[in-house]
Parts: structure tokens; sequence; C-alpha cells
């Protein structure tokens, strides 16, 4: 039998392969937290624990004698597998992935291209945009080596939709124009073409060039006629966005009302989740904002939110509830909401974390803190610095609002 700590990463790989928590491995004399020492390699294994754990492994007892050597081949495959299991531990997959890329460097571009693709998806759960930054960069690289333009371009399409998360826009739209040259050149109409269309639409809204923003969602709206699905919802949503930041709300709502039809809940739950509340965004940057319809699509949303809910739509449901607390003059509901999630990693987009701190500076400056409108004033500047121009004129307002009489 292995010694620890070979035995405790023995045990993680068999456990992970079959897709189970250290829970799924307890019972009497076997508990989650004695499982986690195992693994950890702090706590000896009993002749009586490893024929337990086989029994729930169902495999013998002599696959504890030898470690496999764990390939990038192997983590991946485990990795695909349980890319969607709720009770997978993603952290382990995505520390197992970095180890196996950092140290197989034999593996081919095709499976390097696979390994990262994932790792930069996992990151991207976990609110480590910096790292999935690296991984996306990393992916354009093994894209170039492997000279496949499909893959260049998906590539291309998620490092500049990372950039725009973490409130590099300007970069996100070169990003997005190196893709779309590269789609020019080689003559590609995937959908992907489509979609470096609609981020290059909305990094021009971000920039404040509202103008080529528009001509060009004018351009993407007059090809979709009649037809319906995710990426139809997408341009239209992203046509109301651009809508919303020109002024014209009430050509907002009927651009939204579009997204909102493109796209059943059973067809697409989880875009059907991100469009409502999307639409309860932009309906709060309405003037005057309708709170009412705002309230009528979270508590449609909320209910499929149990289903379907990622941790950051969670976050956005939460940000979204304060803000409209906070438009009834509900601060104490506002402030014990965004409480709650500046408790955990921010998993917003980088204009929402601006609009979050600035929320929670308004509630301070409410109750009398006369530091918020310093907060508020430091928050104006970085979106400013990061070329947000609009952005940046609804902090400066709500400083201004909050200055000290």
């Amino acid at each position: 039998m292995l010694a620890q700590p070979a035995f405790g990463r023995r045990l993680r790989q068999l456990r992970l392969r079959q897709g189970l928590t250290q829970v799924s491995l307890t019972g009497p004399r076997m508990s989650a937290a004695y499982v986690s020492r195992l693994e950890a390699g702090s706590r000896p294994p009993t002749p009586q624990s490893v024929e337990f754990l086989a029994a729930k492994l169902n495999v013998p007892t002599s696959v504890f004698d030898e470690i496999e050597a764990t390939t990038l081949s192997d983590v991946l495959v485990t990795a695909v597998a349980l890319a969607e299991s709720e009770s997978a531990d993603k952290g382990e997959l995505r520390h197992q992935l970095e180890q196996a890329l950092e140290t197989d460097t034999d593996a081919d571009h095709a499976l390097r291209w696979q390994a990262y693709a994932q790792l930069a998806g996992l990151q991207a759960a976990q609110g480590d945009r910096r790292g999935e930054y690296d991984s996306l960069q990393h992916l354009v690289r093994v894209s170039e080596e492997l000279g496949q333009p499909m893959l260049l371009v998906h590539a291309r399409l998620r490092l500049a939709r990372c950039q725009r998360s973490l409130g590099r826009v300007d970069d996100a739209r070169a990003t997005a124009r190196e893709g779309l040259r590269l789609v020019e050149a080689v003559g590609l109409g995937t959908d992907d073409a489509t979609r470096l269309r609609i981020l290059l639409v909305s990094t021009a809204a971000e920039l404040g060039d509202l103008a080529e923003a528009k001509r060009l969602s004018d351009q993407i709206c007059a090809s979709l006629h009649n037809r319906t699905g995710s990426l139809v919802a997408e341009a239209w949503w992203t046509a109301a966005t651009v809508t919303t930041r020109i002024g014209d709300h009430k050509r907002a709502g009927v651009l939204l009302d579009k997204a909102l039809a493109a796209v059943s809940s059973r067809k697409d739950l989880p875009l059907w989740v991100r469009l409502r509340l999307a639409a309860a965004a932009l309906t709060l940057q309405a003037s005057p904002p309708r709170l009412g319809l705002v309230a009528h699509y979270l508590a449609e949303v909320e209910p499929a939110l149990n289903l379907v809910g990622t941790p950051r739509n969670q976050q956005e449901y939460a940000f979204l509830t304060a803000q409209l607390r906070h438009a009834e003059g509900d601060l104490v509901a506002a402030r014990t909401l965004c409480d709650s999630i500046g408790q955990d990693t921010l998993l917003l987009s980088y204009r929402d974390q601006v609009r979050f701190h600035m929320l929670r500076a308004q509630i301070r400056a409410a109750e009398g803190d006369s530091t918020a409108h310093e907060d508020l004033t430091a928050l104006a500047e970085q979106a400013q610095d990061a070329s947000m121009i609009d952005l940046a004129t609804e902090v400066w307002r709500a400083a201004a609002q909050a200055h000290p009489r």
C-alpha cells in the first residue's frame, strides 16, 4: 500500500475520475473530514479504511499499491466529463489541469488547446478573471501554432470578452477587430464571427462611441429578419443596451422585448435567465426607472435561479434587488444585500463592479458618512481611466449628489 502523501494523491485521483465528492466516500467511521485528511496526506490510511474506500469506489484494494502517472490527457478527460457536474470539486480539477499543463510538456497542441479552454472556464466560474486572462492568452498562442482559423477566432472571442470583464475595453475592441480581420481574410461565416461583431458593438458603446455602436448594431439587426435563437437574442439585447445609452428608452424597450421573445425557457433556460436579469438592469437605467417592471423581471427569474443559476447569476440578482430597494428608498434592505454580496468574490462584470461600489458609497452617503464622496470620486476617476465615459458620468453624478453640504 502506498505511503502518504502518495496514498492521498491516488485516492483523490480515483475519486475525481468517478466524479465523486469526499462526502460520497463517507460512512461508518469514515467522515468527510477524515477523507479530506487522507487526501491531504496528513493521516496514514489503515487497512480497514483502505478496504472501505475500495468498496465505495468499486475497485480492488490493489489500486492503492501504486499511483498512475497523471498525464494531461487523463486530467482533461476528467475535466470534460465533470464540467457540468455540480458535485465535482472544480477547485481540484483546476489545480490538476494547471499542474498537468506545467509538467506534461510533450502533450500535442490540440490537447493543450482543449486544456486551456477548460481551465479558463473553471477560472471564470471561480471569479478569477486574471487567471482566466492568462489562460486565454495561452489559448490564442496555441491556436496560432495549430494554424486553424476557426479555433483562433474562438480564442480571440473569449479573450476579448475576458478583457471587457476586466475593464480593459480598448484591448477588448482591438482583440475583437483582430478576430474579425481573420474572419474576413479566410471567409469564415461562423456564429463566433457574429458574436465578435456583437462584442465590437458593446465595446464601442462602453467607450462612448455611440454613433459607431448604433451603426454596427443596426447592420447586425438588419440581418436578423424573423429569426429566433440565442445568437439573435444576444444581438437584440446588445441593440437595446446601445439604445438605452443613447437615451431612447422607448425604443430600447421594444428591442428588449424582441430579445426576450427570441429565446424560450424550454430551449435555453440559462440564457432566458440572463436576458431577464439584463432586462431588469436596463429597465433600472430608464429615465425614470420603471421600478414595477424591474420587480416583475426579478420575480419572474427567481424560481429559475434555483435550477440553472450560476454563482454569477445569483450575485447579479442580489445586486439588482439591492439597486431596486435603494431606488424604492429602503436603505436597510439595500445595505443588507450589498453586505451579503461583499462577503464573496465579486463575479460581476467590471461595469457592475463599479456600480456595486458606487451603490455602497451612495448608501453610506445617505446615512451621513462624509467619506463616501471621496470614494465616489475615486470610482469616477477609475471609470474615466478605463475610457468608460458614460459610466464615469454616472458615478460623477452620484458623487455630486453625495457631496457634503
